[in-house]
């Protein structure tokens, strides 16, 4: 088993995480077993609290666990399914201490960060391994080198490669080369600093990654080769790419990283066919058309927040050789004069999300859609608003609300699920994880999906009001999907409609490049077709087998 963990310096939001999945892409072109794994050093036990301003989006596995975005790049970037293992935080391990010092698992031991802490975090690391599925363990520690919170990380690496011996071991550091105008130069210090604070740790990096907008010239390497202790041929370049991040392995590629990575841990193996992948990045880069998606949403300032919808609609655009032209939209802003702002759009799509800021403009955004036969999608959410919005102006149900919005409103066509009453501590209490949705026959869905079951990702508290489903259908709304004993609505779709489609679940969790989901690509292809003038439903996607095998789904309870 060979070992490569990614470390970062200077400053946050360096790109650790894409680094670290585009590694994992050229490793699995040359045939490698790849899985990757983040340890962040907040003492949060997950995300799933978080506020997107500050964190962004979360990240939810087949196994229910609410995660890093970073495991959307590894998932993305790689064939790797991840669990619950695959992420780890500080208040995971405090926790895990803790509870062991309770049950009198130390044996009256005095309970400290060496060895017990870093037990902890070595074990994690050691559950991936022994599995031995894999050839090579990724592992990104998140933060900065330097952050007190993560110095029990770096310690437990320190051991670690002890313990396997450091001809198993790649430590791979990304630190920023910041180009000072003034000066016109390139400076170096601040990546030497921050390889000393990793050094006062008691870890060598054997590769250096560059984060830098202007090339890395000979002088430069040289300085940063004799100052880091780092072979020059390791000193590699990552500049920001210019059109998308799918660009990021092929520039690694080039720059030699994965030939380095594979020579320092003695791994024989043939040049990655990396054809399939230049082909989607030429289609990213250079479409042969453009299309526009309004995405209405309530975090719309924090790029991150809504991450892998973007990624997802990309992929689905990709595949339609076609570009993607965002129009994001405040939830807040559509409160009044909508349209001015969804007039030229081809497509609306509502994200997911918590809380009533914003729900009327997620809502007004359904109506415009439904009305002017623009394609619409909504996640989540999105599901929710337009059903409220359906049964408001459509069925006439005037006062129809959610529970969420409104506790005690006498039409709840949205209500919380039954087994949500009772629920007090809001950290990984919601419905998650991958279940089973059943497709009606001779439904748009079925089009799109192929199938007739699907399984998918997800994250929530509320759900439609099965109460309304007969009055609602009369007026043209259609249950296209449910959970297989029929009692929770996962799918809805519009009869007289070229593409109007909610979810209760979240499909942008298990898009991939060179697979995007059937849903966004029904979207994008249903956006085309109203740019050309084809009024014409979704084509079926033969290609979309099941999403997620059998073993990996959640037991219902």
């Amino acid at each position: 088993m060979k070992y490569i963990f990614v470390t970062g310096g200077v400053v946050s939001s360096l790109g650790k995480g894409l680094t670290a999945a585009s590694l994992g892409t050229l490793l699995e072109g040359r045939r490698l077993r790849v899985v990757l794994q983040k340890f962040d050093p907040y003492l949060n036990v997950d995300p799933g609290t978080m506020n997107p301003f500050q964190h962004g989006e979360v990240y939810v596995l087949n196994d229910g666990a609410e995660t890093d975005l970073d495991l959307g790049h590894y998932e993305r970037f790689t064939n790797c399914v991840l669990t619950r293992h695959n992420n780890l935080t500080s208040g995971q391990v405090y926790e895990t201490v803790i509870l062991k010092e309770r049950r009198g698992d130390y044996l009256g031991k005095t309970v400290q960060v060496i060895p017990h802490v870093t037990d902890v975090i070595k074990d994690r690391i050691r559950q991936l391994s022994d599995e031995s599925k894999y050839d090579v363990v990724i592992t990104e520690i998140g933060g900065t080198t330097g952050d007190i919170e993560g110095l029990p990380f770096l310690e437990a690496i320190r051991q670690f490669i002890l313990e396997v011996g450091p001809q198993n071991v790649v430590n791979m550091h990304v630190t920023l080369v910041p180009y000072i105008k003034a000066a016109h130069e390139l400076k170096t210090k601040p990546t030497q600093q921050s390889v000393a604070k990793l050094r006062e740790i008691g870890l060598q990096p054997q590769v250096l990654i560059c984060r830098t907008e202007k090339p890395l010239d000979r002088d430069v390497r040289r300085k940063l080769s004799m100052f880091c202790s780092v072979s020059e041929k390791a000193v590699i370049e990552e500049r920001d790419v210019e059109h998308t991040i799918y660009e990021v392995p092929l520039m690694l590629h080039a720059e030699g990283l994965d030939a380095l990575v594979c020579d320092l841990l003695h791994l024989e193996t043939p040049e990655p066919d990396l054809a399939d992948w230049r082909k989607f990045v030429e289609r990213v880069v250079s479409p042969k058309r453009r299309v526009k998606i309004a995405v209405v949403g309530k975090y719309m300032d924090v790029r991150d927040a809504y991450k892998s919808i973007y990624e997802s609609l990309t992929h689905a655009a990709a595949s339609e050789d076609c570009g993607i032209d965002l129009k994001l939209v405040d939830a807040e802003s559509l409160e009044h004069d909508i349209d001015a702002q969804l007039k030229d759009v081809a497509g609306v799509l509502v994200p997911g999300g918590f809380g009533v800021r914003g729900i009327e403009g997620k809502i007004n955004a359904a109506r415009y859609a439904r009305e002017h036969k623009i394609p619409y999608l909504g996640l989540c959410l999105g599901m929710q608003a337009a059903t409220i919005e359906f049964a408001r102006n459509v069925c006439g149900i005037k006062d129809a609300n959610s529970t969420e919005f409104q506790k005690n409103t006498p039409e709840p066509v949205i209500s919380l699920l039954e087994e949500q009453r009772g629920v007090r501590n809001k950290g990984a209490s919601m419905r998650l994880g991958t279940w089973p949705t059943k497709i009606i026959t001779g439904t748009l869905a079925e089009k799109i999906y192929g199938d007739t079951e699907v399984t998918e990702r997800h994250r929530h508290r509320y759900e439609f009001n099965m109460k309304y489903r007969d009055r609602m259908n009369a007026k043209g709304f259609v249950i296209s999907g449910t959970s297989p004993d029929g009692t929770l609505a996962e799918l809805i779709e519009l009869r007289d409609h070229p593409y109007f489609v909610g979810c209760q679940y979240h499909p942008e969790f298990q898009s991939k490049p060179n697979k995007p989901h059937p849903l966004f690509k029904g979207f994008i292809h249903a956006c085309l077709a109203r740019l050309t003038g084809r009024a014409t439903h979704a084509r079926a996607d033969q290609e979309s087998p099941r999403r997620v095998p059998d073993r990996e789904l959640v037991p219902q309870r």
